[in-house]
Parts: C-alpha cells; sequence; structure tokens
C-alpha cells in the first residue's frame, strides 16, 4: 500500500510539473522568430521576409480577416489640384478614394509624406519643423467606424460592394486594404505629379486610429516609418498579457466591427492563450523598417503596460537582425488623450529626421517607460 501511495505521490508531483510547463508555455508570448511550419528560427533578414509572411496570414486569417491584393490594371489614379484621386474597379463595382495633400511652404519637392489615419494627431507645432507634405488618409470611405455599435454597418460601405464575399472581415483589414490603394496611386502618378517621394512615406494615428496606422503600416512595406500613438488594447498592446489585467481593452472587450467576431468566439477569455500569435508580431510586421509607440498611462483603458511588455518583446526581431535602433517606445502620462506632451517631441522628431529625412540624428535607446520599467516583469511573458 506505502509503495501505491508513494507510486501516486510521484506520478501526481510528474503531473503537476509537466501542466505547470505547459501554462507556462501557453501563456508567454509566442518566439517571433520561431518558424510556424518547420523547425528553428529565423537567422536573417531574407529569412525573416519569408516568416513575415507566416505572421501576416495568421493576423489575417484569425483577427481581420483577408487584405485582397489589387492589380495594377484596375486602379486609375489622378490629381485635381493638391487632392489625390484613386479609383479601385473590381468586377462591375468601383470605389473611388480621395485624400488632400497638404505641401509645405519650404523645402523642395519631392517631399516626405507623413499620412494620418483619419487624421495626424501630432501637434501643427511640431510638424511645421520639417519640410515634409502632409495627408489625412480618410478610411471612412473605405469602411466606417464603429463603437460597440455591432456589425451592422459594414454592408453600407464601399469596400463591401467591391468584395461582398469579404463581409465577416475585420474594419482594420479593410483600411489596411484602402490605404495601400492610396500609395497605389501615388506611385502610378509619381513625383513629377504627385510632388511626393514614395520612398519616405509614414503614417501616424491615435487611439483607434492608432491601431489603424500601426496595421497599415505593418501591412504595407513601402512605409518607411510608422508612429502608433496611444494605440491600445488592439492595438500594440498583447491580448495575452491584457487578459490579465483589469479595467483595460482586451480580446473580451473590444469592438468587433473592427476585428473578425470568430476571434472572440474562438479566443476569449482564457483561450487567448491558444492564440498561435501575439500582437508583438504584429509589432514585429513593421521590421526592418521604422516604429515608434507612444503611449498615456493616464488612461487605464489604454492597457499601457501590456503595450509595454509587447514592444519589448517585439524589439527582440529588430535587435536580433542588429537593427535596434529603428524601433522605439516612449511611455509617459499627465497630458490629454491624443495631446502629445512637449517633452515626446524629441522622440517623435528624431524618427521622423531620420527615416522620412534621413538626417545622422541617433534613435538608439529610445525606449522610455519609467513607471515601468524595473516593475514589469518582462521575463514572465518573454521566454524567447
Amino acid at each position: 500500500m506505502n509503495r501505491l501511495l508513494l507510486f501516486l505521490t510521484i506520478l501526481a508531483i510528474a503531473v503537476s510539473h509537466v501542466c505547470s510547463a505547459q501554462t507556462a508555455d501557453t501563456q508567454s508570448l509566442p518566439n517571433p522568430l520561431k518558424w510556424e511550419k518547420k523547425s528553428g528560427t529565423v537567422k536573417n533578414l531574407a529569412e525573416w521576409n519569408e516568416r513575415r509572411n507566416e505572421i501576416s496570414n495568421l493576423i489575417q486569417q484569425y483577427e481581420i480577416g483577408t487584405i485582397p491584393e489589387v492589380k495594377r490594371e484596375q486602379i486609375k489614379a489622378r490629381m485635381d489640384n493638391d487632392t489625390l484621386f484613386v479609383t479601385i474597379t473590381v468586377g462591375n463595382e468601383s470605389l473611388t478614394l480621395s485624400s488632400h495633400i497638404k505641401y509645405p511652404e519650404t523645402g523642395t519637392a519631392p517631399y516626405p509624406l507623413l499620412i494620418g489615419s483619419s487624421r495626424i494627431s501630432l501637434p501643427d507645432t511640431l510638424l511645421r519643423m520639417r519640410p515634409m507634405a502632409l495627408m489625412n488618409y480618410n478610411e471612412r470611405q473605405v469602411n466606417g467606424y464603429s463603437q460597440f455599435r455591432g456589425d451592422t454597418c459594414r454592408t453600407n460601405y464601399g469596400f463591401v460592394r467591391l468584395y461582398p464575399e469579404l463581409i465577416d472581415n475585420g474594419a482594420y483589414s479593410m483600411w489596411a486594404w484602402g490605404f495601400q490603394r492610396i500609395i497605389d496611386g501615388l506611385e502610378l502618378l509619381g513625383p513629377e505629379v504627385t510632388k511626393i517621394d514614395t520612398k519616405h512615406i509614414g503614417v501616424t494615428g491615435c487611439s483607434y486610429a492608432g491601431k489603424m496606422a500601426l496595421f497599415c503600416g505593418a501591412f504595407d512595406t513601402r512605409v518607411a516609418l510608422t508612429i502608433a500613438q496611444e494605440p491600445g488594447g488592439g492595438g500594440a498592446a498583447a491580448w495575452r498579457v491584457s487578459h490579465t489585467i483589469d479595467g483595460v481593452e482586451d480580446l473580451d472587450k473590444t469592438d468587433y466591427h473592427w476585428f473578425k467576431r470568430s476571434l472572440w468566439e474562438q479566443f476569449h477569455g482564457d483561450s487567448v492563450y491558444q492564440l498561435p500569435y501575439d500582437h508583438h508580431e504584429l509589432c514585429a510586421l513593421v521590421c526592418p523598417r521604422a516604429f515608434l509607440m507612444l503611449g498615456n498611462t493616464d488612461y487605464k483603458w489604454l492597457a499601457d503596460e501590456s503595450g509595454y511588455v509587447s514592444v519589448n518583446a517585439a524589439m527582440r526581431v529588430w535587435e536580433h537582425l542588429g537593427i535596434a535602433d529603428r524601433m522605439g517606445y516612449s511611455i509617459n502620462g499627465n497630458h490629454p488623450h491624443c495631446r502629445l506632451p512637449e517633452e515626446q517631441f524629441p522622440e517623435v522628431l528624431a524618427f521622423i529626421d531620420r527615416f522620412l529625412f534621413e538626417k545622422s540624428v541617433s534613435t538608439a535607446n529610445i525606449r522610455k517607460a519609467e513607471m515601468f520599467d524595473g516593475k514589469v516583469d518582462l521575463e514572465k511573458w518573454i521566454q524567447f
């Protein structure tokens, strides 16, 4: 009898250790450098480009839906004064997108271009310091904004007319698709017509549009610089980490107009740990290009602690490829939502100067989050 009890005790301990190991493994963030369909990890930039495609496909499959490709012969573009018009035709349906370009009063064309997803919330006083063009991407021409109003408004917008089979897509795939068409139009017309240098395009946005800027920059490799301002849950923040923090936007508490409803159906609650990727990998899709995340701890809903973990995990990809100075973050408080404080101006200008103007300025070590540094257990989540 004693031998049986001893055996059962040893078995229970072994099972406990296995379960603990499995729990720790599933709750930590997936390794973005680990191949999905083959063994080993990414070794160099060429392999990373292949791995990017795996991550892109996973995010489209589980979270936002397909971003359809468009052939150049399906696109027509023209300029009317300072407004760009891009018409996309799919079958018998057409959709025209328009965006006004604000040109600088100084400098020489072609100009770098900063595109605001919905609008540019960075201060005019900061942007006027540089001779670059500005544009607002009118995402509601593609699909409308919703904040917890369900999915019904999806059918009223242009993307679904062109792709009725993709009605279950989340808005972020549709918005990323439309953003790509704007850049297509700029490329088709060329700098002689648009006065825009398409090799130096940046995208920025705040709050839900900060998420949009991240998705647009992640899925279009023509974007040189992505600045996601206060993107919150569903943006830079990792779904897994947000699940452990009360009172923040997480996978159970977000707008399912923005994402596929099936994301919640498959991965709500503790099922989030079975998600085969997380948003540190969405951030990493921007690599090897430049990425800056700006946070605001005054608004708990934004899940900045989760965002802090996520960007540090994503940073490992830039570090692995020897280009860590192309990625940074600045998280602070004591300012209104989407109102960049002056103390963050230097970080933003450094990234703009280096990646839109190719100036010899340092973007190394722009990793500022005093309220989280040394207080958040990164090793719990980042085990790669």
